[in-house]
């Protein structure tokens, strides 16, 4: 076991880690290995990214190498029941734990779900044909080191599947969290497949129990939407300030399928969001909003890629940010437009507030479209706050501090009203509220 727990501080041993990894979890998941060989192997190829490589030109992970951590393991301890882990999520639905990398099914509420739904551990569907099927085989580990770094340590992870023609009235609540003792460096692997005609809502929530320690969260997410099927995904990263993330999210949509995704990023010492969405057939309907509120010297850096790669095609993307502090946002989004994808709308905006001469953010939509016959547009604006609106609310007798802090709450509120689900968006706007006002 010591071997399993060797800490690791730097990027050479994290190498070693990888290159060690079939040895360390090769009785897990036997049908992955060559999956997880393949990994370990473009992970020794490619390395850490460092900020000559232009798609982390923005953020250093230098400080996660530069911190003490040590691996997880299949045999990690966990702490939380039912009713603590209630506590936490404070939302109502089936309850998913995943506790330090692994699923926590003491704490979960998984029996007695909905027919047509099964939630399970991968281990305990090795033999089931739809794992081997859908796992590993949309989130790409080419050129992707944090990809790669999470599937060459792949020993176990949480599988949902919808049957087609099901129907899920309660959303899935998946909370994702660390309660380790030590610093930890977990690697969470999620597959959620919907059949044709399937709907459903998960709302994926990230936090740290206990006292607060560094912690690296390294998640790797597989959304499959068959035919007709309809997704409403929210992820909520609000941790805690020695929180490191990754979270590569890769979602596939068939004909006629919707998706709509929101993602709030409110606390965390550096999180970093790589939304890739293929619509891999006609009439696909993509939506993705983001809200950021960044303040201390937190760094939030949102990249997405929106793939149309068939005709007749909707995608809508609408990302804010509120930086205050020392803070730094990134967002980088790319709409990809192949030659055959004609009848194509793609629309993209990312608008950002600084609310100190010391925040920053960098910002860089981009379109490339191989096909003519086509709508698409992005745009992005930063600026400070409205000094007429200001003046506006100041004139009937709203304080100072009072009026920003309505003018910031407008700001960022439409992002989140766009969630369907009245008691999710309810929810997520105290959590805005608190946020704001901390």
């Amino acid at each position: 076991m010591s071997s399993l727990i060797e800490t690791i501080s730097t990027a050479e041993q994290f190498l070693q880690s990888v290159a060690q990894s079939e040895v360390l979890y090769g009785n897990h998941l036997p049908f992955f290995a060559a999956q997880r060989v393949a990994a370990a192997e473009e992970f020794q190829r490619i390395g850490f990214p460092t900020t000559r490589h232009e798609e982390w030109k923005y953020t250093n992970v230098a400080p996660v190498l530069k911190t003490r951590l040590r691996n997880s393991h299949p045999e990690e301890p966990q702490i939380l029941d039912t009713v603590t882990a209630k506590k936490l999520v404070k939302s109502d639905g089936i309850l998913v734990v995943i506790e330090n990398g692994r699923l926590n099914a003491a704490a979960s509420t998984l029996s007695n779900l909905p027919a047509g739904l099964t939630i399970n551990a991968f281990s305990e569907l090795e033999k089931d044909a739809r794992l081997a099927k859908y796992l590993g085989n949309y989130a790409t580990v080419k050129n992707e080191p944090f990809v790669a770094l999470n599937t060459s340590m792949l020993f176990d992870g949480v599988a949902i599947f919808v049957e087609a023609k099901t129907v899920i009235s309660e959303q899935i609540h998946l909370l994702v969290v660390t309660t380790s003792a030590d610093a930890l460096a977990v690697q969470p692997r999620l597959l959620v497949v919907l059949g044709a005609h399937a709907e459903c809502t998960v709302t994926e929530q990230h936090l740290f129990y206990g006292e607060t320690l560094p912690h690296f969260t390294n998640l790797v997410a597989e959304t499959v939407c068959e035919t007709n099927a309809k997704l409403n995904y929210i992820k909520l990263e609000d941790t805690d300030s020695k929180a490191f993330m990754v979270n590569f999210h890769q979602a596939w949509i068939e004909r006629d399928a919707y998706l709509h995704i929101t993602t709030l990023c409110l606390n965390g010492a550096l999180i970093r969001n790589n939304l890739h969405i293929r619509l891999n057939d006609q009439n696909c309907n993509a939506y993705l909003n983001g809200l950021y509120i960044v303040n201390g010297n937190q760094v939030v850096d949102n990249h997405s890629l929106v793939d149309h790669a068939f005709p007749n095609c909707y995608s809508s993307e609408l990302y804010k940010g509120i930086i205050d502090d020392h803070g730094q946002g990134v967002f980088n989004g790319k709409i990809f437009v192949r030659q055959d994808a004609q009848k194509t709308n793609a629309y993209q905006s990312n608008k950002n507030l600084l609310l100190s001469n010391n925040a920053s953010m960098n910002t860089k939509p981009q379109l490339e479209i191989f096909a003519d016959d086509v709508k698409c547009s992005h745009g992005a604006t930063t600026g400070q706050i409205d000094e007429e609106a200001l003046f506006y609310l100041r004139a009937r007798g709203i304080g100072e501090l009072s009026a920003r802090a309505l003018l910031n709450h407008a700001f960022a509120a439409n992002v989140i009203e766009q969630i369907a689900d009245e008691a999710i968006r309810s929810v997520m706007l105290e959590r805005l509220d608190r946020k704001l006002d901390a």
